[in-house]
């Protein structure tokens, strides 16, 4: 059955290119820091409530949002 390892540790979401692990870790850090929003030392978010972690997912997404548009206009920086 599809999705049926969901929520016990297991990942789907696959980077599509690796090397961009360390700088999606700082944008997650600096999302954290702005929200203050506590990153777990052990990666296990169960003890945050879903309101602190989907404005920390909903920070980044746009912040990766932004940054796309920025490049496809042309710009660089912030």
């Amino acid at each position: 059955m599809a999705g049926q390892n969901q929520g016990r540790g297991s990942r789907s979401n696959n980077l599509v290119v690796p090397q961009a692990t360390a700088a999606l870790q700082q944008l997650k850090y600096e999302a954290a820091q702005e929200l203050g929003v506590q990153i777990p030392q052990d990666g296990y978010y169960g003890n945050h409530t879903s309101r602190e972690t989907g404005s920390l997912g909903g920070y980044i997404t746009k912040r990766l949002v932004q940054l796309a548009e920025q490049q496809l206009s042309g710009r660089s920086g912030q």
